[in-house]
């Protein structure tokens, strides 16, 4: 097993343990921090729950992608939708746990890994944080209840966020509602001994600091401006032409016109339900159909399998994507909503 889950003095802990593979988060894993929520639920002697991560690259860089290619890749899509919906009904687990979950996160956090830790309750970030959610770059959407922490951004942070893949620092991070403490990555032993030894959260706020602006803040204003308008293509349109603008199309424009412009649909769907649960069950309606309908094991196989970056799509462009193909992705899947 590539995590380790215990109790030690007042807090669960839970440690990835896959630094080789970035720690992406497999469906073992999944299932295993979920029975140990449900343990910890009503064991007075945790008092919180500490998620963090072994290495120095990565608390968690994503799901474990590779795994589902290879199932779908065969024609079988049902190994995919099962983890999904184990990991769906983990992250609204999360997301309303009744005692303090605080997830310590370094590096990349991206994808899965935003699921097992930012939908807590007590979010730290450090020097070295690199947050995203970059799914479009592989024919998925934003999910692991992600349109959601996108949909509650300020402005229109969250469409930006999502169908560039933008990284995220720290301090942009904090800006965007994806975290909510910076803490120096020098004292976070120390913060681990003292909730080991306490179990009292406010260890947390105790050494938090604030951190420099990130670039996100200076560009918040054009983000805004831009990227409320109706559909992806207008917010295309809509760029202005000069540096930001140009690389700001260019970053969507190498993601799935199919999974971008559903990205945009979700975000504003979650941000009406404002619910996590609806959320998620608007993201599986895409990630079920992702490998059967979508671009998602041509994106794999050009990002991970072959590495050649060069995958194609369904459609030549955002442009060639109509309103009726976003509806259709997103509408109730076959084999029926996800159920909690």
């Amino acid at each position: 097993m590539s995590i380790r889950i215990r109790k030690i003095g007042r807090i669960g802990q839970i440690t990835l343990q896959r630094p080789e593979a970035l720690n992406a988060v497999s469906h073992e894993m999944v299932l295993a921090i979920e029975a140990a929520l449900d343990g910890w639920r009503d064991d007075d002697r945790v008092a919180c729950v500490l998620i963090d991560a072994e290495g120095h690259k990565a608390f968690s860089a994503g799901g474990d992608l590779q795994f589902m290619h290879e199932t779908a890749s065969k024609g079988d899509f049902e190994p995919g939708r099962r983890f999904w919906r184990d990991e769906y009904r983990l992250n609204a687990k999360i997301a309303a746990y009744p005692k303090p979950y605080i997830a310590l996160c370094q590096g990349f956090t991206m994808g899965g890994g935003v699921g097992v830790s930012l939908h807590g309750s007590h979010r730290v970030v450090g020097e070295s944080s690199k947050i995203a959610m970059p799914e479009c770059a592989v024919g998925l959407v934003p999910d692991v209840g992600g349109t959601l922490l996108l949909a509650r951004a300020p402005g229109h942070l969250g469409e930006y966020l999502g169908v560039t893949g933008y990284r995220m620092n720290a301090s942009d991070a904090i800006l965007a509602g994806f975290a909510d403490y910076f803490v120096p990555e020098a004292d976070w032993t120390g913060l681990t001994e003292t909730l080991i030894e306490t179990g009292d959260w406010s260890a947390v706020a105790a050494l938090a600091r604030d951190p420099e602006d990130g670039p996100l803040m200076a560009v918040r204003t054009l983000i805004d401006t831009h990227f409320g308008a109706e559909s992806l293509s207008d917010i295309l349109a809509s760029l202005p032409n000069d540096d930001w603008g140009a690389a700001t199309a260019k970053a969507i424009r190498t993601g799935s016109p199919l999974s971008a412009s559903c990205t945009i649909e979700l975000v504003r769907r979650a941000r009406q339900s404002n619910e996590i649960r609806a959320a998620l069950q608007q993201e599986y309606r895409f990630t079920s159909r992702s490998a059967s309908e979508g671009d998602f094991i041509e994106g794999i196989r050009a990002a991970i399998i072959d590495k050649d970056r060069n995958p194609r799509w369904r459609h030549a462009s955002v442009e060639d994507v109509t309103p009726e193909t976003v509806a259709a992705m997103l509408s109730e899947p076959p084999g029926g909503d996800i159920e909690f």
